[in-house]
């Protein structure tokens, strides 16, 4: 008998090449007494060991950040007896990599690229499993983590202030947990469902009883860092990863022995990482250039990959279903805006035939999907449903106007501009923007620490500008054909790695602001002024020298172009997870001011002390707060006309301010800006809504306006066309579109046609003017309804409603045409005596249209809005000389 060694060390440490040395001295030397024993006890037995024919059932994810507690990961699964193989995720490119076995483990893997997690997804989508321990993604890119959260159906929320008893759930639906040993203390966090199908195995025996376990039919996810001593005993998380295992297959007791990498190769032999000083200001490698594409966008919300034959859950099966019920309410709400607004009684709007078929046969489909679902056929209930979304796509009315009186913005990007080289270049954007039917211009005015313009006040221009003032010429073109300009600011972020390969600067320049003025810095509890894996410095907010610039140069930017409006971007501190101790805004002021009131630096506390943290947390999101209020004061206090809006990520409001310290609710509230802009970035309508639908119907906004964003890239025109009707028939005002870039001819084609050449008031600035124009188009869908017998009211009822309508109409019309507290009240009152009754006149066209029915309370809803903002505006405009008057 011989046996081959094969040793590859080039690539390795000197310190791993002498430790690898090593191993081949002692195996050399054993060589003759293995050779021995495998000659006695292989007679013995008749065969090799069973274990060496076990296939690996559990692939193993190893990663830079698991590396140190490897050892105790491994001693877990080899007391759990589960054959498991290794996977390497820096090795992963593709799908391929994850090999064959069925589940996929992740312990405690924080960070994963977007090519990683997309790789996941698919294999995920050809069956595999997934078990996930600790903040599993926690510090990876937004985008990557909505990705795992919509894949994992659940996220590590927080940890837990002390040890906490984990309690299995005794239920029919998690029977796989009345296994032995699932119950004990445990160091661990909540964890947070993100899925309708996603449900609770085990609860903390704490206040709330808080998930510590997670499943869905793919995932099970975990609320501790399984294989850490710190956190649950070996016999603990052995017993787990057995159980959640036996979840999707069966198991032997046969002994695992040391394994492989999934892809047959030996697993290379490697140490904890020493301890290293904490870094100062040392850049993380420049970001995948794929990393600004994902950062903001929400994966798809349903399950509906063609031909997969993956099983539909009950609550799957009704999502899908309601999702379709609603695009064909949007459909039929199109084709009525459609047909009200170009319908006369001498040429009334016959809908097309391919239209009318598309409708017929996408109900057919909606009737026939619970049946496909419950008889187990899944392929063809998920192209069933492509197919109805196809055909209504397809038939969405686009040749004629439909839109009604809203906000229409688009940003502007940097990219375009530069592009674009000169006026005569950007008037060509503009020109296309206008046919489109956009009435605000979101301008990117300050990005990475350059203004777009050459500024007195700012170190430098932008080094991709030459020989021109985009700005100027941007005001100049946008009021020649009477679009709104508005100012798009980068506000604490001040500088962009991606931005330094362009200009041909060194990676870890941190900007020019920076670079000028080093104590303005904000770094993270490492010590490095870049957040892991995001690419971007941040100003220290607290720091009032920060602060004095920034408004200076807001100043500037409005006195000297007199834009329409400015927009506050990046007005946050970076991405953070304070359960994984990633955390963020460690600049020298900051830490000497929070000193001063709680005797405690914040580099020196954690998470783990939960009164100094939540100070800490209060404290820096009370910076942002502030200096929002203190720009809205100081603009306003000479430029009362100017419009403040705020471009903001739509997270839960807890999960916001612990991981951004940004509270828009309170500048809402306050009134510092005019409009909120939540980025509801999602590839599909389904994920739009669920992202917007929150914020829109939110109590906590006082008067601002809502208007939801939009990102184009990657969308399909049909998807696209779909989300903005989602939010035509939702309680907002408008819809915003990021970004010229990604602006296709085939988009601006259709919406020359649909909503181009339509002169109508922008609602913030003409509120009481959109409030009577967008009644007036509540009112043309009626009457051609009515006209048509489809309105389904008689008698009494008919009269009545036609008296109101008309009150309605009078007093929204006389508000508008003067504006006054009083006018104000009597269209308030007329509006709220309408909307009392309004559901109950609609009640037996809501029968058979409840999607419509609710389509108009929403739009009452957004008069409402209407109507509180524009007090807040007359309020002002009382005060304020007669030239500023709307």
């Amino acid at each position: 008998m011989s046996i081959k060694l094969s040793f590859t060390a080039s690539q390795s440490s000197p310190r791993a090449n002498n430790y690898l040395k090593n191993i081949r001295i002692k195996l050399f030397c054993l060589l003759p007494l293995t050779s021995y024993l495998v000659s006695f006890v292989s007679p013995l037995v008749g065969q090799k060991p069973a274990i060496a024919q076990e296939k690996s059932v559990l692939g193993v994810v190893r990663s830079q950040e698991n590396t140190a507690q490897w050892q105790g990961i491994t001693e877990r699964l080899q007391a759990a007896k589960v054959a498991y193989c290794v996977i390497d995720l820096e090795n992963v490119r593709n799908v391929t990599d994850f090999s064959n076995p069925p589940v996929v483990f992740l312990p405690n893997v924080a960070t994963l690229s977007p090519t990683q997690a997309i790789a996941l997804e698919e294999w995920i989508s050809r069956g595999g499993k997934v078990i996930a321990s600790g903040p599993v993604g926690n510090t990876s890119q937004p985008g990557v983590r909505q990705l795992l959260r919509s894949l994992l159906g659940a996220y590590w929320g927080f940890e837990m202030n002390q040890p906490s008893q984990v309690q299995p759930l005794r239920i029919n639906t998690q029977s796989w947990v009345r296994q032995p040993g699932l119950a004990g203390t445990i160091r661990g966090g909540v964890v947070i469902p993100a899925n309708l199908t996603s449900k609770p195995a085990a609860i903390w025996q704490s206040k709330d009883t808080p998930p510590a376990v997670v499943t869905t039919e793919r995932s099970t996810v975990l609320g501790w860092q399984w294989g850490t001593d710190n956190a649950a005993p070996v016999a603990m998380d052995s017993a787990w990863i057995r159980a959640a295992v036996s979840r999707y297959v069966p198991l032997s007791d046969a002994q695992t022995t040391t394994p492989k990498n999934c892809n047959g190769s030996a697993v290379a032999v490697s140490s904890p990482p020493k301890p290293t000083p904490t870094p100062v200001a040392i850049a993380p490698p420049p970001p995948n250039p794929e990393d600004e594409a994902i950062e903001r966008i929400a994966p798809r919300g349903l399950p509906t990959a063609p031909n997969s034959n993956n099983p539909i859950s009950s609550v799957e099966a009704i999502a899908l279903q309601q999702e379709l019920q609603n695009l064909i309410g949007r459909f039929e709400s199109a084709q009525l805006a459609a047909n009200a607004r170009n319908s006369t009684k001498a040429n009334p709007r016959v809908e097309s035939e391919a239209a009318a078929k598309a409708l017929a046969d996408a109900k057919a489909i909606a009737k026939i999907l619970p049946q496909l679902v419950k008889q187990g056929d899944y392929v063809a209930a998920r192209n069933q449903w492509l197919k109805a979304q196809q055909m209504l796509w397809q038939n969405y009315p686009s040749d004629r106007p439909l839109a009604q009186p809203e906000i229409r913005a688009m940003w502007l990007d940097r990219g375009s501009i530069v592009r674009a080289g000169s006026e005569q270049g950007l008037a060509k954007i503009f020109d296309q923007l206008a046919a489109a039917g956009i009435n605000t211009v979101f301008f990117e005015t300050v990005n990475a620490g350059y203004p777009i313009y050459p500024s007195t006040v700012a170190p430098q221009q932008n080094p991709l500008i030459q020989g021109w003032d985009p700005l100027a010429s941007a005001v100049k073109l946008a009021k020649a054909r009477d679009m709104e300009l508005h100012a798009w600011v980068w506000v604490f972020a001040a500088g962009n790695q991606r931005h330094n390969t362009i200009v041909n600067l060194p990676v870890d320049y941190p900007g020019p602001l920076i670079a000028a003025n080093p104590d303005w810095a904000s770094y993270d509890n490492r010590g490095s002024i870049f957040p892991p894996g995001q690419g971007k410095p941040f100003l220290d907010p607290a720091n009032p020298e920060v602060r004095q610039y920034l408004l200076r140069l807001f100043e500037e930017i409005v006195s000297r172009y007199q834009v329409d409006g400015l927009q506050l971007d990046y007005i946050r501190y970076p991405f953070q997870d304070p359960g994984a101790e990633r955390t963020y805004g460690y600049g020298k002021v900051a830490r000497q001011k929070f000193q001063q009131l709680t005797g405690a630096d914040p580099l020196q506390i954690s998470p783990r002390q939960p009164n100094l943290w939540q100070k800490w947390t209060q404290f820096r999101t009370q910076q942002v707060d502030s200096f929002v209020a203190e720009v809205s004061q100081h603009l306003r206090r000479k430029h009362p006309q100017i419009i403040l809006s705020a471009a903001v990520f739509p997270l839960s409001e807890h999960e916001r301010i612990q991981k951004l310290q940004q509270h828009w609710e309170v500048w809402a509230s306050r009134g510092d800006v005019d409009v909120i802009v939540p980025m509801t970035y999602a590839l599909d309508t389904y994920r739009f809504g669920r992202l917007a639908q929150p914020w829109i119907t939110s109590n906590k906004l006082g008067s601002t306006l809502v208007l939801p964003g939009i990102r184009l890239l990657d969308l399909p025109v049909p998807a696209a066309v779909d989300q903005i009707q989602l939010a035509r028939d939702l309680p907002v005002s408008g819809y915003s579109l990021f970004a010229v870039e990604n602006l296709s001819d085939e988009l601006q084609t259709l919406f020359q046609r649909t909503q181009g050449n339509l002169q109508a008031p922008v609602p913030y600035r003409q509120p009481f003017h959109t409030a009577a124009a967008r009644y007036n188009s509540l009112q043309e869908e009626w009457n051609f309804l009515a006209a048509n017998n489809q309105l389904r009211l008689r008698g009494r009822s008919l009269s009545l409603f036609n008296v109101q309508v008309t009150d309605l109409e009078n007093a929204l019309k006389q508000l508008a045409a003067d504006p006054s507290l009083h006018r104000l009240g009597v269209a308030r009152a007329a509006l709220t005596h309408f909307q009392l009754q309004f559901r109950s006149w609609m009640r037996p066209y809501a029968l058979e249209n409840p999607y419509q029915a609710k389509v108009w309370e929403n739009r009452l809803a957004t008069i409402k809005r209407l109507l509180s903002y524009g007090e807040t505006v007359v309020l002002k405009r009382d005060a304020a000389p007669v030239a500023n008057r709307e």
